[in-house]
């Protein structure tokens, strides 16, 4: 089998551990105290953060409307998605970085994890048939 196939073969198994780690990651985080210096930082570091989180949202949200803008194929469509809820995480934990709670970035970690799941699962049955 070619270097590319097989690489290509093993990126859903390597979405689908990512998804699964973040969703493992928002557990942890809401059920101990670990990673309050990353969830809630000091302010300064927190406005950073956010800002930082808002931009790849914006650029996220750019990437998906390009793609549904340039392609009607499913995986395309897929793929759109993804980016577009992608941007929603990303905008969830700006916002938890500006208003200086945890809440919302493990809601970010949540959002991105299921999306990744399930977004692997569709383009796993798109590029079936």
């Amino acid at each position: 089998m070619a270097p590319s196939l097989r690489r290509w073969r093993s990126a859903p198994a390597i979405a689908l551990i990512l998804g699964a780690l973040a969703i493992g990651v928002a557990m942890v985080a809401g059920r101990s105290d670990l990673l309050v210096a990353l969830l809630e930082p000091p302010v300064p570091v927190g406005w950073v953060l956010g800002t930082a989180a808002a931009v790849l949202g914006v650029w996220l949200l750019l990437r998906s409307s390009e793609q549904v803008g340039s392609s009607r194929e499913p995986v395309q469509l897929v793929r759109a998605i993804r980016l577009l809820f992608l941007a929603v995480a990303a905008f969830a934990a700006a916002a938890g970085w500006f208003v200086g709670s945890a809440v919302p970035i493990v809601a970010a970690l949540v959002i991105a994890g299921v999306d990744v799941l399930e977004t692997t699962f569709f383009l796993m049955v798109t590029t079936r048939r």
